[in-house]
């Protein structure tokens, strides 16, 4: 990113808004949605910032704001943040007002009055009591917050938005904090409020990130996102989206068309996930795009009206079967592709999600159910044993899609040619597999391992089709994970390294499995040979002693069987 297009700095309420210039929340952002928890959570922090041995300042956050000229600001993420202080700043201003009216020093109150206001809100013109705020809120707060809570008058109730009214909540809750605190004192309440306004703007500061444009905006997303800062990049495109519809004019109809379908599918999926499904959503009809990329891709391609709503058609077509995939358990699939769907989430593998899109969309229900169960093989070879980087992959998952939403791939089994190329042979999976050490203490590995184990077993036992998600049986490990010094005559650092090698893991018994323990091998091996298990019934039969070449000839074995389990004929 050019400097020229971005600039950071560390700023002061004071400095920020106290400084002439304006900011404005996008007319589409998103509504004012704080509530008391975060009401209170920040007068707690301000209040720590006041005490005599406090601290000295309290930080805020990162504030996001586009510019062209470095005038007029729009606050692309933090207005809720801006929002409430100033809300703050406007409850210190109505107690100031009711000194005022009260007749309690009332020359200097009122002058305290026009400074704050016009430091921190704006210009009150004294006639017609219209404000030219320093800060406007979006098209759906901004009216009340103009009309009502700007100019201190009376807050009225009735026929208003659940946002206009936590913008009412939340000036009557600072207050009655602020009131509740001027009740310790009753001499110099003047002061003492116009203390707290330059107090409050001198100790919450904010890291400020000024951009020129949507494109930049988009970009500081993905960089702070991937530090672990949450931002509504998903807010920034709707406001691009928004935009496009207003270009022309007299489309309220179209404007809130467009609200309603997008918060039902934002609602459907949750504001975090709604990133995730946009690019898989997008690579499963088009070339492939990288997060990074996605915004500039988009405000690229999407610049009509008319391509706004097929996007939200096409967005909404796809919205079913990527929450299939997400949470299949809610879905109503078939019970076998909440199977194999279920199995993806296992393994915390997304790649395929763009290319499924685009099968359901085309493909038969029994080859679609046919390209999952693929997915599922070239996962677990792929990314779970072979532990391949998803990169590759990715971008063949995406090819194979692109050319089935152009009609290119009419079938299953033409789309399984085109994913040879991250296919496993099986000797590079036979070997990875023998090799392979699962620390089954994370939960997630502990449910690959049940699974693996569980499908060995339903390979040995067909008539063994056990869940490998029930709570009824449990991994076994038969060199204890904990083992006692000396175990077996394993070394301290044998058994580091093999507890949790898969040759060293069976399924038993929930119950069975809390008593074996640390039990030495021999013990073990007779409650193993009375298991229905089939296969630690076999472990039993086959292995009289238990050592580090046992365990590796045993894994052998389970790579031989793996091999042929996990197999798609037409890629091998």
């Amino acid at each position: 990113m050019a400097a020229t297009n971005f600039k950071t700095e560390n700023n002061t309420f004071r400095k920020l808004i106290g400084n002439g210039l304006s900011y404005r929340i996008p007319r589409f952002q998103r509504d004012y949605s704080w509530t008391d928890e975060e009401w209170e959570d920040l007068w707690l922090d301000l209040q720590g910032t006041l005490q005599p041995d406090g601290e000295p300042a309290h930080y805020l956050g990162y504030l996001v704001l586009q510019s062209p000229d470095d005038k007029t600001f729009e606050v692309i993420d933090g207005q809720q943040r801006l929002t409430t202080v100033t809300i703050i700043i406007l409850a210190i201003l109505k107690h100031l007002q009711r000194l005022v009216d009260a007749g309690k020093e009332p020359a200097d109150n009122a002058r305290r009055i026009t400074q704050i206001r016009q430091t921190y809100i704006g210009y009150l013109d004294p006639v017609t009591l219209v404000s030219r705020p320093k800060l406007t809120l979006n098209r759906n707060n901004n009216s009340y917050f103009q009309d009502y809570l700007v100019p201190l008058g009376h807050l009225p109730r009735r026929g208003f938005r659940a946002s206009e009214h936590l913008l009412r909540k939340a000036f009557e809750w600072f207050d009655k904090r602020i009131g509740e605190g001027l009740k310790q004192e009753t001499a110099d309440q003047g002061p003492r409020l116009a203390q707290l306004a330059e107090d409050l703007t001198d100790r919450l500061f904010f890291t400020v990130i000024t951009v020129t444009d949507e494109l930049n905006a988009y970009k500081v997303f993905e960089t702070l996102n991937a530090r672990g800062v949450r931002l509504s990049a998903t807010d920034l495109l709707k406001n691009y989206l928004f935009s496009v519809l207003d270009r022309g004019g007299q489309n309220d109809h179209e404007l809130r068309n467009l609200e309603g379908r997008w918060e039902a599918m934002v609602g459907r999926l949750g504001a975090e996930s709604f990133p995730d499904f946009l690019r898989v959503h997008w690579n499963s009809r088009r070339p492939f795009a990288r997060q990074a990329e996605l915004f500039k891709t988009i405000r690229g391609q999407v610049k009509t009206r008319e391509a706004v709503f097929q996007l939200l058609r096409d967005m909404e077509e796809d919205l079913d079967t990527y929450l299939a995939l997400s949470s299949p358990e809610l879905s109503d699939w078939p019970r076998e592709l909440k199977a194999l769907a279920g199995t993806l989430r296992t393994f915390n593998v997304r790649q395929p999600f763009p290319l499924l899109l685009s099968a359901r969309r085309h493909f038969a229900e029994t080859e679609f159910i046919g390209l999952v169960r693929t997915c599922v093989v070239i996962s677990l070879r792929y990314n779970v044993i072979c532990g391949y980087s998803p990169a590759e992959q990715e971008r063949t998952y995406n090819a194979v899609a692109e050319r089935i939403a152009r009609s290119e791939i009419p079938s299953l089994s033409v789309a399984l040619t085109a994913m040879t190329g991250v296919y496993p042979n099986d000797a590079a999976f036979r070997a990875a597999f023998a090799d392979k050490t699962i620390r089954t203490t994370q939960s997630r590995n502990n449910r690959v391992a049940r699974y693996i184990l569980c499908a060995l077993e339903r390979h040995l036992a067909p008539e063994h089709d056990y869940d490998f998600t029930s709570d009824a049986f449990t991994l076994e490990h038969v060199l204890p994970q904990n083992a006692q010094a000396g175990w077996n005559g394993f070394t301290d650092a044998e058994a580091e390294a093999l507890a949790d090698r898969l040759g060293n893991l069976t399924l038993m018994q929930a119950g069975a499995n809390r008593d074996l323990g640390n039990a030495p091998y021999p013990v073990k091996r007779t409650a193993y040979a009375r298991s229905g298990f089939a296969i630690t019934h076999l472990l039993a039969q086959d292995y009289a002693e238990w050592t580090p070449e046992r365990i590796a000839a045993r894994q052998v074995w389970m790579a031989n069987q793996a091999t042929s389990i996990w197999r798609i004929a037409q890629l091998a």
